[in-house]
């Protein structure tokens, strides 16, 4: 069999589910670095803690915590919130960031509808040094849950894939969305001598996803350099939501109107036109003299729910409005992420799903 061959036949076998489909739990770290919110610590374990608390009524939420201490300090403000305890595990895994979006394994169905752990290489995001237990922590989840577990290889042989589920983005059909920025630029390279053809050769035997549609930047203050998390997503086959910034003068706009244009008259993997509609961006977020990457994008759709940050900005309610109008069958909740963004990530970049098993290939299941 030819490579092609070979990897067409993997894009049939897997498939990565959309994040609306149901789920059979929520991965999430609880935060324990201070330096990762320098002078702000204080009230993110809480604000972790509402967050687990709203998920906790939807589904199955696992909260890796670093050490004896942590999980001490974790189930102290777990009760407080009066989370619901009999859908709360907590684990023993030493970690150096929460951004499980990044760190732990993108998981997908095989043509057995049974859930494999993609467990992608993970280098800090090519920026820093102590990645050592994050790197550990798809392997650990894997282990955990007893699931198959691929580790891709680069196509030239030369070690595992670097990628981040932050930077991509499913309509689980087939269709990928990521940004030029984020892997083709030479600032922050997780794949050194890899092009847009072995990206989208990884993406097609590795996810299942046979059509990419590159956006160009992510928003400004990422030091992911470019996830597509904060500015694109997938709410519905056939329907992108975009961070759009209208106002001119901010350096958004330029970004965010060259990633309308590419997505106009934009097609899926089926070849179906896809809409799209724009979300606003909040004031501009400044901490310390530093941007920070507000955005209503980077929302995590869990079942029956949708959990959106929020930025004590009247775009707040135009977001939530807007979420709810094309979400209806799920609650929208807005959590308060003013002080989270000071770690540079919010809803999403945090959590993880856990796609429920299916018995057969067949109509996606809304969660």
């Amino acid at each position: 069999m030819t490579a092609a061959k070979k990897g067409a036949a993997a894009a049939a076998a897997l498939r990565w589910p959309a994040e609306w489909e149901r789920h059979d739990a929520t991965w999430i770290a609880w935060p324990h670095h201070e330096p990762d919110w320098p002078g702000k610590f204080g009230p993110i374990p809480w604000v972790y803690a509402e967050i687990a608390r709203v998920l906790a009524e939807h589904e199955r939420v696992h909260i890796l915590v670093h050490d004896e201490k942590t999980e001490e300090a974790a189930w102290h403000c777990l009760r407080m919130h009066e989370v619901r305890q009999s859908r709360i595990h907590l684990h023993l895994c030493p970690s150096d960031r929460v951004w499980l979006r990044d760190s732990a394994p993108t998981m997908v169905h095989d043509a057995d509808g049974q859930v494999v752990h993609v467990n992608w290489d993970f280098n800090a995001w090519a920026k820093y040094e102590n990645f050592s237990h994050d790197r550990k922590i798809g392997a650990f989840i894997a282990d955990h849950t007893g699931l198959a577990r691929r580790e891709p290889v680069r196509p030239d042989g030369k070690g595992r894939v670097v990628l981040e589920g932050g930077g991509i983005e499913t309509d689980g059909r087939g269709t990928m969305l990521v940004t030029e920025e984020w892997l083709l630029s030479d600032v922050q390279v997780r794949n050194p001598g890899l092009g847009r053809a072995d990206y989208e050769r990884i993406f097609a035997t590795e996810l299942g996803c046979t059509k990419t549609i590159w956006l160009g930047e992510g928003c400004v203050g990422d030091d992911t350099h470019g996830h597509v998390d904060d500015i694109a997503r997938f709410v519905a086959p056939g329907v992108i939501v975009l961070a759009h910034e209208e106002d001119p003068a901010d350096e958004n706009h330029v970004r965010s109107l060259d990633n309308l244009r590419r997505l106009d008259g934009a097609t899926d993997a089926t070849g179906a036109p896809i809409r799209v509609v724009t979300l606003p961006y909040p004031r501009a977020v400044v901490m310390d003299g530093a941007r920070l990457p507000a955005s209503y994008a980077n929302f995590y759709i869990a079942n029956g729910v949708v959990l959106v940050p929020t930025f004590n900005d009247p775009n707040d309610r135009i977001a939530l409005n807007r979420l709810a109008d094309l979400l209806p069958s799920r609650q929208v909740v807005g959590v308060h992420a003013v002080d989270l963004v000071w770690g540079l990530g919010t809803l999403h970049c945090l959590t993880q799903q856990q796609p429920a098993a299916r018995k057969a290939r067949g109509k996606a299941t809304v969660g």
